[in-house]
């Protein structure tokens, strides 16, 4: 077991230029669903190469939507490995749990197996992985989506067996419905553009949870200030009553 967020500190105070990959399925390639904002990666690619001023650093987004752990397995080399990165940031399972559209079903011990062998790779190619759990699904509308709950714990799992980076967008779903008023079902629907995708604020909101957890913090940052903005206006505008 390692502990990555000290070395990830280091490399950050040491000033060295940085490459950053983001990977995963269309949550993170982050298209149509933002209708034309920017996804998550686009508003840490500003934080980090414009608040943080680490104008050296590289971002990279090499998710693509409909993709599983198994696919990113199968294609490491041009999702990740050829971008010779320092930091890779993984959020997976929303297709890995459907129930409805593969045969046959991926079991979760498939799965954190999958996320095991990535965290695998990008350490044995120098790098620092990053496991974020995939946001909550509107399951009146995907119930083949069931077991994302499970496959969420999945990562955290992994997460804590091998010392991983975890941002748990799961758990800050979850949470964003609490005080919404009634009727919400624990969903949060101010987040989400359809079942399962989040709109902008949605976006916002997992921006701001992968800053939170690597240490991008400032309080003087004017896109946190913006992201978090985005969010508190995704909240039930009219509870409780003025």
């Amino acid at each position: 077991m390692t502990d990555d967020l000290p070395v990830l500190r280091g490399l950050l105070a040491s000033g060295a230029p940085l490459t950053w990959v983001f990977t995963g399925d269309s949550i993170t390639h982050g298209l149509i669903h933002t209708r034309g904002a920017r996804n998550y990666v686009d508003h840490l690619h500003e934080l980090i190469r414009g608040d943080a001023g680490r104008v050296q650093d590289t971002v990279l987004n090499t998710a693509i939507t409909g993709w599983r752990a198994d696919l990113i397995l199968g294609d490491f080399p041009r999702r990740v490995k050829h971008w010779r990165p320092d930091v890779v940031t993984l959020m997976i399972g929303t297709n890995d749990c459907t129930t409805q559209w593969l045969d046959p079903v991926i079991e979760v011990t498939a799965f954190a197996a999958a996320i095991t062998e990535v965290v695998r790779r990008v350490r044995d190619d120098g790098g620092i992985p990053v496991l974020q759990t995939p946001p909550t699904v509107d399951l009146h509308h995907a119930p083949d989506r069931a077991r994302i709950g499970e496959f969420a714990q999945a990562v955290r799992d992994v997460a804590a067996r091998e010392g991983v980076i975890l941002v748990d967008q799961h758990a800050a779903f979850t949470a964003f419905s609490e005080g919404t008023g009634p009727g919400n079902d624990d969903m949060a629907w101010g987040l989400l553009d359809d079942a399962f995708h989040p709109n902008a604020a949605g976006h916002a909101l997992l921006a701001l949870g992968w800053a939170d957890a690597l240490g991008f913090d400032a309080v003087s940052s004017p896109v946190r200030t913006d992201l978090a903005a985005r969010v508190a206006v995704a909240r039930h505008p009219q509870w409780p009553p003025a």
